[in-house]
């Protein structure tokens, strides 16, 4: 008989089953043990009585351990008295690798979860965690596939060092000085003119000693660039690629969600459109809330929360200053002080999710915002490292605009999570690297 899996099992009440998994818990009650079993596809409980089963079976399930794989055969019921609602009857019971004394027992502080991370994710938890993150990569490439984009494959080691290079990686590429991406964007951006509209779904690294709940060293980063996209056109793809994540994981995965404790009547209402304030409300708005912040300040973790504590859905803060964007936005001629520009919060206190822009795309124009930047910044870029990304404006360039989503940030949002760590398999951060 061939194993299936416990959820497939739960269907068919008074079969004859062999289910292949590992044992989550274990008692002992007389001449009965009683384990929980667990697969990919869930739980259930297993009796097994010593006059039911073999002398070589009841020895076998004797010693077993916590975490050890095993194989049962037996007859599965519903049982109300069962924690999982079913509970199948051994008949057999075998051993296929036994656990050592499971390392992670109740109530481990975080860095112990964290040092036997690869452990850790059989939790209930992380399986449905990592499940979900799953979900939310399928559902980001199913909308950009069937709204025309091609996917493309940039490579992760670069020359280009963006504005100073302060928060990249550095390393030696035979003896050449090159780095690990923070962004896809400049090949994305040569990969948009052949085929308009493109997105790379790849890991970003930055090298920022930061230790906040939404910080990475190291993320999966989706980046779409869109041909003939303006900011706005930009923005309402945007609102529709959140919107569709959310409401899919609300209409697909409602067992998955209910075991996180997220009710997807909540992430079925995300949907477009989204509130927009521009730098200047937002700024007003935080200054009303008791903020002192002046025009040119940034917006930090607590900035962030204020503008969306009460909000259900994420907002855009849009049009930035000039000064605290990069320098490949193209100014806002409404307002030179600012950059055709947008960020999309996520509700709740979760933070910045999106950060998107139009681009400049003529020559001149960035010629001279990189030579305004240099002077304004006292930086000085090595242009050969940018040549062939200029030649880009030199070779018949056209208008275009493009995004970078954080996808760790996005499912930290969705599922609620206290800290990013959680929302992909082995974090790294400032001050891990391990496992």
């Amino acid at each position: 008989m061939r194993t299936i899996h416990i959820s497939d099992a739960v269907k068919s009440p008074g079969k004859n089953v062999v289910l292949s998994g590992w044992i989550h818990r274990k008692r002992q009650s007389g001449g009965i043990i009683f384990v929980v079993l667990r697969d990919v596809s869930g739980l259930v409980q297993v009796a097994i009585k010593k006059d039911a089963i073999s002398a070589d079976a009841w020895n076998a399930a004797l010693s077993s351990t916590i975490e050890s794989n095993v194989s049962i055969s037996g007859t599965i019921k519903q049982d109300p008295r069962s924690p999982t609602g079913y509970e199948l009857t051994a008949t057999d019971f075998r051993n296929t690798a036994l656990s050592e004394p499971f390392p992670i027992t109740e109530y481990q502080s975080t860095e112990l979860l964290l040092d036997k991370r690869h452990l850790w994710l059989r939790s209930q938890k992380m399986i449905s965690v990592m499940k979900a993150r799953s979900y939310v990569f399928r559902y980001a490439r199913e909308f950009l596939d069937k709204s025309g984009f091609f996917e493309i494959t940039p490579p992760i080691l670069t020359k280009a060092a963006g504005e100073t290079g302060a928060n990249l990686f550095e390393t030696d590429f035979f003896g050449s000085k090159a780095y690990l991406t923070e962004s896809s964007q400049l090949y994305a951006e040569a990969m948009a003119f052949p085929l308009e509209k493109v997105y790379s779904f790849a890991p970003s690294f930055r090298a920022e000693n930061s230790r906040t709940t939404k910080h990475l060293a190291e993320y999966w980063h989706l980046e779409p660039e869109m041909l003939y996209f303006d900011n706005k056109k930009s923005m309402a793809l945007q609102e529709r690629l959140v919107s569709h994540i959310a409401t899919r994981l609300a209409s697909n995965n409602q067992d998955l969600l209910k075991e996180l404790q997220i009710n997807g009547d909540d992430l079925s209402r995300i949907r477009p459109p989204f509130k927009r304030l521009s730098y200047e409300e937002a700024l007003g708005l935080l200054n009303e809330k008791g903020f002192q912040l002046k025009w040119g300040d940034d917006f930090g973790v607590e900035h962030e929360k204020a503008l969306t504590e009460a909000e259900d859905k994420p907002l855009f803060v849009y049009n930035w200053p000039k000064e605290i964007k990069p320098f490949y936005m193209p100014i806002n001629p409404k307002d030179e002080r600012t950059v055709l520009c947008s960020d999309m919060q996520a509700p709740h206190g979760h933070g910045e999710i999106i950060g998107g822009s139009e681009r400049i795309w003529e020559l001149d124009k960035l010629l001279s915002r990189m030579k305004e930047v240099e002077m304004q910044k006292g930086i000085k870029f090595n242009m050969d490292n940018y040549q062939w990304w200029i030649d880009l404006r030199r070779y018949g360039s056209a208008p275009h605009s493009g995004f970078g989503l954080g996808i760790e940030r996005v499912i930290k949002w969705l599922l609620n999570l206290d800290h990013i760590r959680d929302a992909i398999p082995f974090p790294r951060m400032s001050n891990r690297l391990e496992p």
